[in-house]
Parts: C-alpha cells; sequence; structure tokens
C-alpha cells in the first residue's frame, strides 16, 4: 500500500490485539490486488438497545487506481457478529471477493 494503513475504533475501546487482526488481514488482501493505494478500517460498536449481546460493525475504504471501494458488514441480524473478529473476517473476506471481481474484470475474464 502506497499509504499506511488507518485503523479507527468507534464507541469501544481501542485493542492491540484487534488491530493486529486487522493489519493481518489487510496485509493478505495484496495478494488479491498489488495496486492497493489505500485501506482504512473502521471498527466499531454501534448503539444499539439489544436484548443479546452488543455486534460489532466494520467498514473498509479501499482506493485502487481508478476505484474506490466501500465494504462495510452492518451487524444487522447477524449474531455471529457479537465475536469482533469474526465481524473482520467477514469484512475481509467480503473485500476479498470485490478486489478479486474486479481484478477479473481489468483483465476482461468477465
Amino acid at each position: 500500500m502506497q499509504v499506511p494503513l488507518q485503523v479507527t475504533f468507534r464507541d469501544m475501546e481501542p485493542s492491540a490485539a484487534v488491530e493486529a487482526r486487522v493489519r493481518e488481514e489487510a496485509a493478505e488482501l495484496e495478494q488479491f490486488h498489488d495496486r492497493i493505494t489505500r485501506c482504512r478500517v473502521v471498527v466499531e460498536m454501534p448503539h444499539r438497545h439489544q436484548h443479546q449481546g452488543r455486534l460489532f460493525a466494520v467498514r473498509l475504504d479501499l482506493s485502487v487506481p481508478g476505484r474506490e471501494l466501500v465494504i462495510g458488514r452492518e451487524p444487522a441480524e447477524r449474531h455471529a457478529h457479537e465475536d469482533v473478529y469474526v465481524a473482520i473476517r467477514d469484512a475481509f473476506a467480503a473485500a476479498t471477493r470485490q478486489l478479486q471481481d474486479l481484478a477479473r474484470r481489468q483483465r476482461g475474464q468477465t
């Protein structure tokens, strides 16, 4: 990446372990598109009244030449996102799929 990764925590305490996981996942994204110029990640625990545990939301803003990709994994009804690591995994899996699709389109394979 040309610009260092930015990790932001909203409505929750920053965590070195969570940030380390985000950095690992972001490093793996470069395998799927080698021209990522910027990656911003927001990990948040929205203030919503829950009957169950609190859910996490993860948003990624990626820039590649000529494109901006926004990947958002809102908690909605996904109780799996009560675990911040599962929310991060799902968001980066969605980003991987979008980057793979973009790379295929750019190569003309679609």
